[in-house]
């Protein structure tokens, strides 16, 4: 039985076009592990697509060699808004981002270091998942990463609505990029959580020159997809 045959349907967090590089349609566990209840999660990027998904504004040999200032990437500081109703279980914000994005210290110090040395009993979660929010729902528990510092609005225990802001598109804590990670799992946890498969109710895929409704799916890495939230 394929695992992501029933699949909890929310909505899809985010307004504008994204690419999705990480994500259960193309790869399980989409993240290469099943640590932090991240089997089925998701990582949107916003990116541009008519030269090549370059994710930032300036030059490439601006990036590589100087680095890029956060304020040049695509996605930064875009609204994200809650895909269901739900509760505020964890709201953790006021963690710095790093104003400059370089390839070797993104590479080196952030992915290689995470990887050979992370360790789950002794991680720091708010270090790993920055500004990041664990909302509860009616059978599953979403967990939002990376918010841009200082812009959550939501506080813990406060009641939401499916479509409510909860804060903005951000870059801190374990990322090389701005971008959302988004997924379910079966606890407030990450750290004894397991994934839960979800599908996003509606959204659009650019498909042979023009935009096309997507309902109740799971975006893969080869979609150019676009949140309409008037849908």
């Amino acid at each position: 039985m394929n695992e992501l045959n029933n699949p909890i349907i929310v909505d899809f967090p985010l307004d504008g076009e994204w690419w999705v590089p990480t994500t259960p349609g193309t790869k399980i566990p989409s993240h290469g592990t099943d640590m932090l209840g991240q089997r089925y999660a998701y990582d949107f990027a916003m990116v541009d697509w008519a030269k090549n998904k370059k994710p930032y504004k300036g030059s490439n040999w601006r990036y590589y060699l100087l680095g890029m200032p956060l304020s040049q990437w695509h996605g930064w500081g875009q609204n994200i808004y809650a895909p269901c109703d739900g509760k505020i279980i964890v709201a953790k914000d006021g963690l710095r981002e790093r104003q400059r994005l370089h390839i070797l210290p993104d590479l080196f110090v952030v992915v290689i270091k995470n990887g050979l040395f992370f360790d789950s009993k002794k991680c720091d979660l708010h270090r790993i998942a920055g500004n990041h929010i664990v909302m509860q729902t009616d059978n599953a528990y979403a967990f939002f990463a990376h918010f841009q510092t200082g812009s959550i609005c939501v506080t813990e225990g406060q009641e939401i609505k499916s479509g409510e802001l909860l804060g903005r598109l951000g870059h801190s804590g374990n990322s090389t990029a701005p971008h959302l990670h988004f997924h379910l799992m079966d606890s407030a946890d990450p750290l004894i959580g397991k994934g839960v498969p979800c599908a996003f109710k509606r959204y659009e895929r650019f498909q042979d020159g023009s935009w096309e409704e997507v309902v109740n799916g799971i975006p893969t890495a080869q979609d150019r997809i676009r949140g309409n939230r008037a849908l």
